[in-house]
């Protein structure tokens, strides 16, 4: 079991930064791969990035793809959000996600691949 609390949202204006941290508990946080998702109002949850639970690999939705970078620090027990160029389309909850992994390089894309969730937290874009 791990448990996860995300932190680091806020309001920030266009064109800002914000960087999300996502903390998680218990011991062997390096056999996780993780995700980050968000959710705006009224649309499904999704995908914004996956990191592979050596942090070799990563992967982006097409529309942070160059904006948003995702880093995790295996002894600290956190994974990252580094969120550039914010807009207004960027407002959502967003949500850390953790899955065991068998493999080094494997990170994960969809919903149901994933067994633990952080509760979310706020990021408003003003425009």
């Amino acid at each position: 079991q791990v448990q996860l609390v995300e932190s680091g949202g806020g309001l920030v204006q266009a064109g800002g930064s914000l960087r999300l941290s996502c903390a998680a508990s218990g011991r062997s946080f390096s056999i996780y791969a993780m995700g980050w998702f968000r959710q705006a109002p009224g649309k499904e949850r999704e995908f914004v990035a996956g990191i592979s639970r050596s942090g070799g690999n990563t992967y982006y939705a097409d529309s942070v793809k160059g904006r948003f970078t995702m880093s995790r620090d295996n002894a600290k027990n956190t994974v990252y959000l580094q969120m550039n160029s914010l807009n207004a389309e960027d407002t959502a909850v967003y949500y850390c996600a953790a899955r065991q992994s068998l493999y080094n390089t494997n990170y994960y894309t969809e919903r149901v691949q994933y067994n633990y969730w952080g509760q979310g937290t706020q990021v408003t874009v003003s425009s």
